[in-house]
């Protein structure tokens, strides 16, 4: 894969911010990867939380549906899953002390196709809030037929303090 992935938008997160917007999804490619490396919100044990971005504005509608198998180093492996939602929920009670973050790297397919669905495939890994190790692969999708353009990203509680977050167009 190395050398396909053509970078389009990033960000980088030091200090407090509400949300992360990254935009760029056209008709270019037909998949795109969305990274986010060393995810840690202001308030412990949050969520972070995605949006799909619709001529500029992040669509809140309850289209939302989320499946994942959550693996974690303290029990045994449990499901997360979610209809109806007006966002999609990434994560399990992330942490924000020493050491404890998330990364994810998403795949996003038939996002600029309007007469399609938006999907998402997630892989995660995580330090939660009481430092046990969690990682999740599931799917995502946004039942809406829509030109998705862009994809939004908070926590479900405060702010994001830090975070490295990076969209990919997959060549051809």
């Amino acid at each position: 894969m190395a050398g396909s992935l053509i970078k389009i938008d990033e960000e980088i997160v030091t200090s407090a911010v509400s949300s992360v917007t990254l935009t760029g999804i056209d008709s270019t490619y037909d998949v795109y990867m969305l990274k986010v490396n060393n995810f840690i919100a202001a308030t412990d044990g949050t969520d972070m939380k995605i949006r799909v971005v619709e001529s500029g504005t992040p669509n809140s509608t309850a289209n939302y549906d989320i499946a994942a198998k959550v693996l974690r180093s303290d029990t045994t492996f449990g499901n997360d899953r979610n209809t109806n939602d007006t966002s999609f929920d990434c994560s399990t009670a992330i942490g924000n002390d020493t050491g404890e973050a998330a990364n994810w790297i998403f795949y996003i397919f038939n996002a600029y196709n309007s007469s399609e669905y938006t999907f998402f495939t997630q892989e995660m890994t995580m330090l939660s809030n009481s430092a046990v190790l969690i990682g999740r692969q599931g799917g995502c999708v946004f039942t809406s037929a829509s030109q998705v353009e862009g994809i939004q990203m908070f926590a479900g509680s405060g702010n994001i303090d830090n975070g490295t977050f990076t969209l990919y167009g997959l060549a051809k």
